[in-house]
């Protein structure tokens, strides 16, 4: 069973009240939709939620939401914009993204996301388009795999693994979960307590096959730009890559460059910072024990300050 991290908090974070229940929100991950049903249950009547997913079963399960507020789209939130003009929205007024892979993922064998099953190698979040990545370790040079592991899984011994692979190749292709999970195994002498030989391997793979941090930083350009004054943007990250995307991307909006105090500046002119930083939350020591999953998770908020007239 599915169950969604950090759930309340993530709706409260939208701040969804006032005037504001009425706004046009946005769920970039649906997944199973946990997220968005509690968001569409604090909405008013004339209230707009629209969600993506580049999962088909993500998409078929948001087709059963029978809400005429209701409106998802089957492609990447990196496409926020061309989405949201196509359905005549200007601006939202808060924006959630729960990054990574959902549980129905790992768990289905046949999508080949987890080392603890075997299933075909794939890892292709939309499974209608692109490579899997059975594919790209068959076709991939080693100097370009080994690389991929140690930028996308911060794998210290992605020399050692890529050499594995490619000779593990060359005798009879890497197809399933198992063979690449075994082959790690015996290649990676050692391991964080815990923590199976397999996971940054499964995990830088998986990042790299669909693009996710190149999407994050795509899309997070593009929903800044529609965030109306005050509209929060709640992002949920489950590792250090995606997290220090959305770090640095929120303090470069809340912070500016001080200037020079020697020069004759005076504070009603200095440019103002875009954004407020809300805060950074964990889930609950209970929220853990219930759902392990939710252990690595961060979510940090921040809010569209308004344009105030007449500063820079």
């Amino acid at each position: 069973m599915h169950r969604t991290v950090l759930l309340e908090e993530a709706v409260d974070a939208l701040d969804c009240t006032g005037a504001r229940v009425d706004g046009t929100y946005v769920d970039g991950t649906f997944g199973r939709g946990g997220h968005s049903r509690a968001l569409l249950a604090r909405l008013g009547s004339e209230g707009r939620l629209i969600a993506f997913d580049k999962d088909p079963q993500a998409i078929s399960c948001a087709l059963t939401v029978h809400d005429q507020r209701f409106d998802s789209v089957h492609d990447s939130f990196a496409t926020f914009a061309a989405a949201l003009a196509e359905r005549g929205v200007s601006h939202v007024d808060g924006v959630l993204l729960d990054l990574g892979i959902s549980s129905p993922q790992v768990d289905d064998a046949t999508r080949g996301f987890s080392f603890r099953v075997d299933g075909p190698l794939d890892m292709r979040m939309n499974t209608s388009r692109g490579m899997s990545a059975a594919q790209w370790l068959a076709d991939e040079t080693e100097q370009n795999i080994e690389k991929v592991i140690r930028h996308y899984g911060e794998e210290r011994f992605a020399f050692q693994i890529a050499k594995a692979i490619a000779a593990r190749r060359a005798v009879e292709p890497i197809s399933t979960t198992r063979q690449l999970a075994e082959l790690v195994a015996r290649t990676v002498k050692t391991r964080e307590k815990g923590k199976d030989p397999a996971t940054r391997t499964f995990q830088a793979i998986r990042i790299f096959i669909n693009q996710e941090l190149e999407e994050l930083e795509v899309g997070l350009d593009a929903i800044y730009r529609y965030l109306a004054p005050g509209a929060r943007l709640v992002v949920i990250s489950f590792h250090s890559l995606e997290d220090r995307i959305v770090k640095q991307f929120m303090a470069s909006k809340a912070t500016l460059p001080q200037p020079d105090r020697r020069l004759p500046i005076r504070a009603v002119d200095l440019p103002q910072p875009e954004m407020k930083l809300i805060g950074r939350v964990r889930p609950s020591p209970a929220e853990v024990v219930e759902n392990p999953r939710a252990r690595s998770a961060v979510m940090r908020v921040a809010q569209r300050l308004p344009f105030v007239e007449g500063r820079a």
